[in-house]
């Protein structure tokens, strides 16, 4: 099958520079991003497919339409592996879908809805609150003078739709509320999230599939002595954090039920498809409350997901390879027919 990979590493194939620009992180960002598309490319040729990298930008569909001509016949002749993170404006993770929607491309992950709830981490907290699934209080603030109402301090203030945990700060005092708001509306033209910051684990529940997704085995990331046990960008991604892993976490097998089921409900409740990650905490009275669900985690080699679909004992390539497996079922009812089921059906 033709596969394209589509990523977000030039970030000059637009029209006009215009409006706020995708938040990149404090890295060598379009290497990473090329990267992990080689790497996922490489994967699927090891499944049999036929890959294209390209840029989600506004040759896409014409690039798409060379590499993958229509055929009136047998239908959609090839299909996106979706990595596009966005070039600019408003929800800019829908722009790539929409295009692929409106030309009629099937593509891996969510939907342009499905990003635009999983994506608002406002509309996450409220659509999940109306299925009963827990998570901190908060606030929405553009100023930090708003009433903090019953709000708990210490307090988490963070972009409202910005990933990575890219401009994660912990407040202590409202006193130092309005500084910390400043600093995400000036940065990141956007509403500042202020919501309750829970003391204890933070874990990850990635899933894969729909219908009844499959959760992976939970990851927990082990803050150990650490004063401030925050997950911040510097400890996901920075070598010298040193953020050790737990996968499988040591979770009772109560509490890990729980944690399947709210996360599975977070899943639906965004209108995710495919493979996502939902990110929770728990207290010290072991409750859990759902922070935020990420509709595309990062699939870099090592990456979270990656190292939860290895302890399920997933190589990197299979992993891949079974999320499209996963799309092309979602798509056309079946799995992607194997190599050798196409030798037996051209000879007959």
């Amino acid at each position: 099958m033709r596969v394209a990979v589509v990523k977000n590493s030039d970030l000059t194939g637009v029209i006009n520079r215009f409006g706020h620009s995708y938040p990149q992180p404090p890295q060598p960002w379009p290497q990473a991003v090329n990267e992990t598309a080689e790497g996922v490319a490489a994967a699927l040729q090891e499944g049999g497919h036929e890959t294209l990298l390209c840029e989600g930008d506004k040759g896409l569909l014409t690039t798409l339409e060379r590499f993958m001509p229509p055929d009136p016949l047998a239908g959609p002749s090839g299909i996106v592996f979706n990595m596009a993170l966005g070039i600019q404006g408003e929800c800019p993770t829908t722009h790539v879908p929409a295009m692929l929607e409106m030309a009629g491309v099937p593509y891996t992950g969510s939907s342009p809805l499905g990003h635009g709830l999983g994506d608002d981490k406002v509309i996450t907290k409220r659509l999940i609150r109306d299925c009963g699934v827990p998570t901190p209080n908060f606030r929405v603030m553009r100023r930090g003078t708003e009433s903090t109402g019953d709000l708990r301090f210490p307090v988490v203030v963070k972009p409202r739709h910005v990933d990575d945990s890219l401009g994660l700060q912990l407040v202590h005092e409202p006193a130092q509320l309005r500084h910390a708001v400043e600093v995400i509306v000036t940065q990141y033209a956007q509403d500042a999230l202020v919501e309750e910051y829970i003391e204890g684990r933070e874990i990850g529940v990635p899933l894969l599939g729909n219908g009844e997704p499959e959760v992976l085995p939970l990851l927990e990331y082990d803050f150990g002595g650490r004063e401030t046990r925050l997950l911040t960008w510097e400890a996901k991604y920075l070598p010298s954090a040193g953020l050790p892993r737990i996968c499988p976490a040591q979770i009772g097998s109560t509490l890990a039920t729980l944690l399947r089921d709210i996360s599975v409900a977070t899943f639906r409740a965004c209108r995710c498809r495919d493979y996502a990650r939902v990110d929770l905490r728990i207290d010290r009275a072991g409750q859990p409350f759902v922070l935020e669900i990420n509709p595309m985690p990062g699939l870099r080699m090592g990456s979270s997901y990656a190292f939860a679909a290895a302890t399920a004992g997933h190589s990197y390539s299979s992993l891949i390879n079974r999320i499209l497996d996963v799309t092309h079922t979602r798509y056309f009812g079946i799995g992607i027919p194997k190599a050798e089921d196409s030798v037996t059906r051209a000879k007959r």
